[in-house]
């Protein structure tokens, strides 16, 4: 079999299609060949290290990723006009991305979200990790994933799309955590211009595993000002409420009659101000939906978030249990994006799919182990509309 083949047959089953099936798929969406992946230097590392970015089109969808942490510098989309805009918030440089700490559009490992004092017992061993919120330990730590280079490949197989295969191997006991972990992250660009995301993982070691991207979304362009009129959907019944220092209590709490309610879709800013003691302490929505639809083989419905002004839709399926909403709350002026507008509280949003918070300390919760001969799965769909 040529290389070409094979790169066809790969890129189709990293997308959960066999490549006949990706074939009838194409023809059937009538997409049109992407252009193949380009790549730039971005930067160099205070070490030497070179970055790299890697521009991606298919679809009428623009994706720009950077080799240091996997981060999504940019994401074009057209409004109902067909006009593109960015929307994603994020550096023009190298340099602000090894400084800040906001996470922009980054992988996020070997834990998404917050581990509670930075410690967890598994199989009778305590385990101490990396503290670098507050008591917490949160997104894997201070050099998580989105402080690492990643080994970048590029792929274009016609109708699996086009894309990126990111690699990255975790040391045993980095930022605290057992066993060496082979991480590997795709991410895709369909025929019609969908976002994929596939994530695996393999260890030698018992471990905890929870692997998100951490994009912030303003549909109506980057720096064009505050996301509270958004318009969300999130099909979730339950959220984990959370304490002080935003881990969760252990409730799997009702939406109902609260304003965490999002199950028919409303202005992300309705109910934002709200005096609700979440609300109050997160200053804002920074807490996990627990989907309805629990964790699932295929990636199924989570959520849509629209912008009324410019058409623009994006709605997210994926196999994870949970969503992380963040509505930014802590963005302050100080970070300028590359409209060279500052970023303000609320000036975009995440919507991290996930496993829950802190779930090797709440064994109640859908386990985050991975242990030695399985392998970690996780998928995350991005579609694309503008009406």
């Amino acid at each position: 079999m040529d290389t070409s083949r094979r790169t066809v047959l790969a890129a189709a089953a990293a997308a959960g299609l066999t490549a006949a099936g990706a074939a009838t798929s194409y023809a059937a969406e009538g997409g049109t060949q992407g252009k193949h992946p380009v790549k730039e230097l971005f930067g160099t590392l205070p070490d030497g290290t070179k970055v790299y970015r890697w521009t991606l089109e298919n679809g009428g969808t623009r994706l720009k990723v950077l080799s240091y942490g996997g981060i999504v510098q940019s994401l074009e989309i057209p409004d109902r006009h067909g006009r593109y805009a960015n929307v994603c918030l994020g550096f023009d440089g190298l340099g602000e991305y090894l400084t800040a700490t906001a996470f922009f559009g980054a992988l996020i490992g070997r834990y998404g979200n917050r581990i509670a004092g930075g410690r967890f017992t598994l199989d009778g061993t305590a385990y101490r990790l990396s503290v670098n919120d507050g008591p917490n330990s949160l997104h894997g730590g201070a050099q998580g994933f989105d402080k690492r280079v990643w080994d970048v490949e590029p792929f274009t197989a016609g109708g699996a799309g086009v894309g990126l295969v990111l690699r990255y191997v975790s040391a045993d006991g980095e930022m605290g955590y057992p066993g060496t972990l082979r991480v590997r992250v795709t991410y895709t660009l369909t025929p019609r211009g969908d976002w994929r995301i596939d994530y695996t993982a393999t260890t030698d070691r018992a471990t905890v595993v929870n692997l998100t991207n951490h994009a912030y979304y303003n549909l109506a362009g980057e720096g064009s000002g505050s996301v509270l009129g958004h318009e969300l959907r999130l099909a979730a019944s339950r959220y984990t409420p959370a304490d002080a220092t935003l881990i969760p209590t252990g409730e799997l709490a009702t939406v109902a009659g609260t304003p965490f309610d999002f199950r028919r879709g409303k202005p992300v800013g309705q109910d934002i101000r709200t005096a609700h003691e979440q609300l109050v302490t997160a200053q804002g929505y920074d807490h996990n939906w627990v989907l309805d639809k629990g964790v699932t083989v295929r990636p199924e419905y989570a959520a849509t978030l629209r912008d009324p002004g410019s058409g623009r839709t994006m709605r997210i399926a994926t196999t994870e249990p949970g969503v992380q909403f963040y509505s930014g709350n802590f963005l302050d002026g100080t970070l300028a994006g590359p409209s060279g507008r500052t970023y303000r509280q609320s000036d975009g949003l995440c919507l991290e799919t996930q496993h829950f918070p802190d779930s090797p300390n709440r064994p109640e919760f859908p386990s985050t182990v991975l242990r030695p001969g399985a392998t970690y799965r996780s998928v995350t769909v991005h579609s694309f509309s503008a009406h």
